[in-house]
């Protein structure tokens, strides 16, 4: 029987870590898809989060806030082939966007071939210093999920340095109850611990919210924090 995509990723995943390298799968995944022409969104793709639009609680978050963008900059955190950072440059942002895969990065650019956004390799453990404090918007969708602890409480804590002042970083991820080490990942879930941690700095949450289709859903975590002087938390739910 063909191995599924999310028995290939967690295979790939447990060689890395193996090697002491626990983002270094990722690139070996896009790579593969990419050689076997399975790099495509929809049924077949072996990137299984590929689902060519902006996630979901990301759109629904921009348009309750009626964001404009103009005359600021964002910044994508892992951005694969591009969803999420298109949909915010359409809002009017300045946006990089950035993934640890060059091979994600150059299909991003293949797809969007007059995008204004800017698709740049770049480790998430190793940024460029002048990215620190340098963006009004930070959006970090579903990849510190795809972390083990340790790296992850270090990848928590550079996404929050690059907000800039009076900034905005908007976190998605998969919810879980702080027992992730005990499950087979990636994903590893992020409990609500980990999900405070990314308020660094002068970070603020403003809400946090656990996002669920039925009482049987673990749900998404959706978590906005500000740098914004005055910046209150209106509770989660």
């Amino acid at each position: 029987m063909p191995e599924r995509p999310e028995e290939r990723i967690r295979r790939l995943a447990a060689e890395s870590l193996t090697a002491h390298d626990p983002i270094g799968w990722f690139e070996r995944l896009y790579a593969e898809a990419a050689s076997a022409g399975r790099s495509e969104p929809g049924e077949g793709s072996a990137i299984p989060w590929d689902r060519g639009t902006p996630h979901p609680l990301l759109v629904d978050w921009a348009q309750g806030r009626r964001l404009a963008g103009e005359g600021r900059r964002a910044l994508v955190v892992g951005c694969g082939f591009g969803r999420d950072a298109e949909f915010v440059a359409r809002l009017g942002y300045d946006t990089v966007a950035f993934d640890v895969s060059a091979t994600a990065v150059e299909e991003a650019r293949r797809r969007h071939p007059t995008s204004p956004v800017s698709y740049v390799t770049a480790d998430l453990l190793d940024l460029p210093p002048e990215w620190v404090g340098a963006y009004d918007l930070v959006v970090e969708s579903m990849n510190v999920q795809a972390l083990p602890d340790p790296p992850r409480a270090d990848a928590i804590a550079r996404i929050g340095a690059l907000v800039a002042p009076g900034g905005t970083l908007l976190v998605i991820e998969i919810a879980g109850d702080g027992d992730s080490d005990h499950q087979q990942g990636p994903p590893w879930p992020l409990s609500r611990a980990e999900i405070d941690a990314f308020a660094t700095g002068d970070l603020r949450p403003v809400r946090i919210e656990r996002v669920r289709n039925d009482a049987d859903d673990p749900g998404r975590w959706r978590a906005e924090f500000s740098s914004a002087a005055g910046a209150q938390f209106s509770g989660t739910r």
